[in-house]
């Protein structure tokens, strides 16, 4: 139950932030200098963590839904599903491991 429920929350919290992406994006057609000034505010410690609470998401997201198909289109899959959960949830966390140190040198200025 608790792979549906993150699956659902990643899946909206990416969708939203597509949706401010597309937003800001346009917004350079209309005027540089305020796509200029949206982009600088976007510079700051918070946004830093909230682009690491999006990359987390995204990998999770794509994580377990790799794990739903084979579920849904093998017979291996319904066999083991819980055991794929948590080969999802080690994969995840090594991924964020290899990307979030250097990210967040990045975000608070060590490198």
């Amino acid at each position: 139950m608790w792979s549906w429920v993150l699956h659902r929350i990643t899946g909206v919290g990416i969708y939203f932030f597509l949706l401010v992406h597309i937003l800001d994006t346009a917004l350079v057609r209309v005027s540089p200098e305020a796509y200029n000034a949206v982009i600088a505010q976007y510079k700051n410690p918070i946004m830093g963590l909230g682009e690491l609470a999006l990359v987390a998401a995204i990998g999770f997201h794509a994580l377990n839904g790799l794990r739903i198909i084979l579920i849904d289109f093998t017979g291996f899959g319904t066999r083991h599903q819980k055991a794929m959960f948590y080969i999802v949830l080690a994969l995840w966390v090594v991924l964020l491991l290899g990307f979030a140190p250097r990210h967040l040198m990045h975000v608070f200025g060590g490198a």
